[in-house]
Formats: structure tokens, C-alpha cells, sequence
């Protein structure tokens, strides 16, 4: 007999107009409506986060939280507690005058470890724009690190920052380690050497960089136009392509040609500004333009409007 899995014969609640309709969730009211029709669909859905509400005889000092924080599945026990609040009458304390009931959080010191280093990847995520999916995966690499202890010495600001990095790289976003280092109280050699430990204990890999990883970015971050975007696109990979730049770093190459494509454009950027934006510094931009500035007319695309001719470009 064909065994029948329990997802299968679980209720799937659908919009009897419009089933395939996305359903949307009113968590005010608790609804789930069909976006397709309006119809409400189900009723009396759980809200897991935090109720917050105001009595008329509670002060403003107080905490209006009535229940804990949201429940976390990377913790043991669901991060799952019960305060209790401060006694006020004669029955709640005995007689030293010491409190009967006394609030005491039973989570490990491993789980308090984990709490603060999430806490820390979510600070570090906000400060540079990172949509939550990036601090979910890299959650999920703290744990599975702090877990197998295989980075026994190391400090867990610089395994979360290594791991926020990894995630990036894994996610399609990557940053640079400049940007990880900035936003963090670790050094760039440390979180360097992290990220390699963790690669090699979780038995890993991430994606080589490309230039078009940080295009975009570096350009919007600049104010270069569309157009100046994609020559500096078009010059990075025709550079790489003809082997003009062996051994140079993506974000260095990338640097340079959105240098080349600026300076041939009417919206010129100095190294300095590329430089800052790109984490990188002049000199390194200067050695990387001076490695494809031979073969500049054939790295421009062909739909280029020049606004300073290939042959009066900077030499440096």
C-alpha cells in the first residue's frame, strides 16, 4: 500500500474562487484574505510575536511586553520563558522581606552564547542595508559552528562576522571584507582566517567573485548612470576575458574599469572616490587601470557615446 506522507493529508486552506491565489495575512484583524477576490478565507490566525498592551493603572516606566520574545527554533529550548511580575502585597514576601518568587531564566550558557552573537549579525546587517534572509543563513552557520566547537579560540564576533560573510557570498550579495570589517570590531585578518576555518569544517564552498558582483553597487554608490554602468561592466569582463589582469582582485579590476568608463564619460570620477566607495586605495586602482589601458579600444562597448576620445584618456 502506498504510504501517504503527513504533509499530504494536512488541510490546505485556499480560496474556493481563486486556489491558486496567493493568500494575504491581516495580522490585525487575523485574517487571511485572497488577494485575487478579497474574500477571507480563515480566521483567528496566531500572531507569534510579542503582545503589547497598555493598562490604565500601569506606568509609563513599564514594560508593556505580556509575554516573551518571539520563539527562536535555533535555540534548545525555543527561547520559551516566563517572568513574573513584582510583588506588591504582604503575601509576596516572606519574613525577611525577601521576594517569595524570583524570575529565573534557565537558559544554557550556550544559548545565551548564541542569543548575543544574533544579536550582534543583526546589528551588523542593519548598518549595511542586508535583507533578512542574508541574517537568517548566517544564523544558521553561527549554530552549526558554535556546535561542532571546531573553532575552539576564536572569538564569536569574529566567527558571526566570518559567517555573515559566507552568507553573503552563498546569497548572490557578496561584501567585500573591508565592508564586514567596517561594521565590525574584528580585524580583516581575523574574519580572513575564520572564513576559511569555517569553509573547511562545514565542509563548504562559495562561489568565486566576479567583477558584476559589485558593479552595480560601486556604480549606484558613486551616482554613475546607466550607461556608465554597463561600459564599466563591459570593460571588466572584456579585461578578464583577453587575460589583462592576472592575479589582480575582482573588486580592483572593477575599480579600474569603472574608472576608464567614467573618465571616457561626462560624469568623471576620481580614484579617490572610487577608491573610497571600493575600499580600495588609489594606488591599487592606478596599477590595475595601467594593465588594460593599452587595449582600451577594444574593451569599450560599441554603443558608447564618448564624451573624452580612448586616445585622450589618463595614462597615469
Amino acid at each position: 500500500m502506498a504510504s501517504t506522507s503527513r504533509l499530504d493529508v494536512l488541510p490546505r486552506v485556499t480560496c474556493p474562487n481563486h486556489p491558486d491565489s496567493i493568500l494575504v495575512e491581516d495580522y490585525r484583524a487575523g485574517d487571511m484574505i485572497c488577494s485575487e477576490c478579497g474574500l477571507v478565507v480563515g480566521d483567528r490566525v496566531i500572531d507569534v510575536g510579542s503582545e503589547w498592551r497598555t493598562f490604565s493603572n500601569d506606568k509609563a516606566t513599564k514594560d508593556p511586553s505580556r509575554v516573551g520574545d518571539t520563539q527562536n527554533p535555533l535555540l534548545s529550548d525555543g527561547d520559551l520563558s516566563t517572568m513574573i511580575g513584582k510583588g506588591t502585597g504582604a503575601a509576596s514576601f516572606d519574613e525577611f522581606g525577601n521576594s517569595k518568587y524570583q524570575n529565573r531564566r534557565t537558559m544554557s550558557s550556550s544559548d545565551r552564547a548564541m542569543m548575543n552573537a544574533f544579536k550582534e549579525i543583526t546589528n551588523m546587517a542593519d548598518r549595511i542595508n542586508l535583507p533578512r534572509n542574508i541574517v537568517d543563513r548566517t544564523n544558521n552557520l553561527f549554530k552549526q559552528v558554535y556546535e561542532q566547537k571546531s573553532l575552539k579560540g576564536r572569538s564569536n564576533d569574529a566567527i558571526a562576522s566570518a559567517c555573515l560573510y559566507i552568507a553573503c557570498r552563498q546569497e548572490g550579495v557578496p561584501r567585500t571584507f573591508k565592508e564586514i570589517c567596517a561594521v565590525s570590531r574584528i580585524s580583516k585578518k581575523e574574519i580572513g582566517r575564520c572564513f576559511k576555518l569555517i569553509l573547511k569544517a562545514l565542509e563548504t564552498s562559495v562561489d568565486l567573485i566576479t567583477t558584476g558582483d559589485f558593479m552595480s553597487r560601486f556604480c549606484s554608490n558613486l551616482g554613475l548612470p546607466k550607461q556608465v554602468q554597463m561600459a564599466a561592466t563591459h570593460i571588466a569582463r572584456k579585461a578578464v576575458e583577453l587575460d589583462l589582469v592576472p592575479g589582480r582582485s575582482p573588486i580592483s579590476v572593477a575599480a579600474a574599469a569603472i574608472y576608464m568608463a567614467s573618465q571616457a564619460s561626462s560624469e568623471k570620477r576620481t580614484q579617490k572616490e572610487i577608491g573610497d566607495i571600493a575600499g580600495v586605495a588609489d594606488v591599487t586602482i592606478r596599477q590595475s587601470y595601467r594593465l588594460i589601458y593599452p587595449r582600451a579600444p577594444d574593451l569599450f562597448p560599441a554603443d558608447f557615446k564618448f564624451d573624452t576620445p580612448v586616445d585622450k584618456l589618463p595614462q597615469l
